[in-house]
């Protein structure tokens, strides 16, 4: 932080994540200590490689204004991630009421008189924030279980063991309900086949018996009563 009788600016160094190939911000504020305006004007040793804005404002008395600074992609790293690039705010009181249109440069000259508050800020690049780290393996769902560790890097082997039961018992569990299921399809399956065999048998019959004497014989009620035990036996089993 750098105090001054007119402006306090937090922070006093510009830091900036560097990362090659990105644009790159940062803020300043600026608050002003006065019961006056106070006029303000940001410049730097680099012009080209920076972008402020504002770069020139009115703070009014006893309040704050934010200054953003943007840093232009960069192709290459600097040695060593030393900057040389530095900034200069200088601040100075203004008429009350003033607005940015009403500062000029020569508010800031020295020569002319005016009292001229500085104050210098350097560049400074720090490290980008780190990605998250990645999920540890074998805490998906599903997974295989794998052996605990305890508190003090030791493996623990009872609760290794038991879910390794448990995986196995699962496993088992699943397999013959799938045996199971296969088995009823199968039977379903021919039980199906049946039905539409005694079907075709059924209707030969009754052409058999209309081209006949009248009545009906004995072997038709019989394939009649085998249907009908087939057709129950499938629903108890569906």
């Amino acid at each position: 932080m750098s105090t001054g009788d007119l402006l306090k600016i937090e922070p006093q160094e510009l830091q900036f994540p560097f990362e090659l190939r990105k644009q790159i911000s940062c803020s300043l504020q600026l608050a002003n200590k006065t019961d006056s305006y106070v006029a303000f004007k940001v410049k730097t040793t680099n012009p080209k490689k920076y972008c402020v804005r504002p770069n020139t404002g009115i703070v009014m008395p006893r309040s704050t204004c934010d200054v953003i600074v943007t840093m232009q992609a960069q192709k290459e790293a600097p040695l060593d991630m030393n900057c040389k690039d530095k900034f200069l705010l200088q601040s100075v009181i203004a008429s009350p009421g003033a607005t940015p249109k009403d500062i000029t440069p020569e508010m800031f000259s020295k020569e002319s008189g005016h009292n001229v508050e500085e104050c210098k800020l350097r560049v400074v690049y720090v490290s980008p924030p780190r990605p998250p780290s990645p999920v540890r393996e074998g805490s998906e769902e599903g997974s295989s279980p794998r052996a605990s560790i305890s508190d003090n890097g030791n493996f623990n082997n009872s609760e290794f063991i038991a879910a390794s039961k448990t995986f196995a018992e699962s496993q088992d569990t699943s397999s013959e309900a799938k045996a199971h299921i296969l088995k009823l399809n199968e039977e379903k399956n021919s039980a199906i086949q049946l039905n539409m065999k005694l079907q075709q048998e059924l209707d030969l019959l009754r052409r058999q018996t209309k081209k006949g004497p009248g009545g009906i014989s004995f072997i038709y009620v019989v394939l009649i009563g085998l249907v009908g035990l087939i057709l129950g036996y499938l629903m108890k089993r569906t």
